[in-house]
């Protein structure tokens, strides 16, 4: 019950750290502002992304975008929830995991109902190194595969 609980709790911190900053952003930061926070390694933007990951399926008709960014994640979400709070033997460090990647994919999901775009805000650049616009759902979700992909590579005979 306890690990039930903690899921929920860690998948609603992840939708709640999400949000929150969203909200912050659209509030204090107008659209395609440019501030520098760290030199030029770290900026602070405000973009909305019609689309998916880096504007996949911006172009898409309407119906096909409702169903392909909002429909389709919303059923792989509920039942990835319900398949994670209900295993009673998962490892917590593959339900921590799951919830990190709920978390994310709730967030996200949450601005493509509520507003039809996804407020994406943060741009790094390390070098030749530069990522897309992303958000905090983004990095929750990107935590949960990587902690996926280290549970499972570190322990090979656990069953998910």
């Amino acid at each position: 019950m306890l690990k039930r609980i903690s899921i929920v709790i860690f998948v609603l911190l992840n939708v709640g750290c999400d949000q929150l900053s969203k909200e912050l952003v659209r509030k204090h930061v107008e659209p395609m502002d440019y501030i520098q926070v760290v030199n030029d390694n770290f900026i602070l933007t405000n973009v909305e992304n019609t689309g998916a990951m880096l504007g996949f399926g911006q172009s898409l008709p309407p119906t096909l975008k409702m169903i392909f960014l909002q429909g389709i994640p919303l059923i792989v979400l509920l039942i990835l929830l319900t398949r994670t709070i209900q295993k009673s033997n998962l490892n917590r460090w593959l339900a921590l995991a799951f919830a990190f990647v709920i978390g994310g994919g709730i967030g996200n999901l949450i601005d493509r109902i509520a507003y039809g775009s996804v407020t994406d805000f943060f741009l790094v650049k390390l070098g030749f190194i530069k990522t897309g616009i992303f958000n905090m759902a983004d990095v929750s979700v990107t935590i949960g595969v990587f902690l996926l992909l280290f549970v499972t590579i570190r322990h090979r005979n656990l069953s998910i």
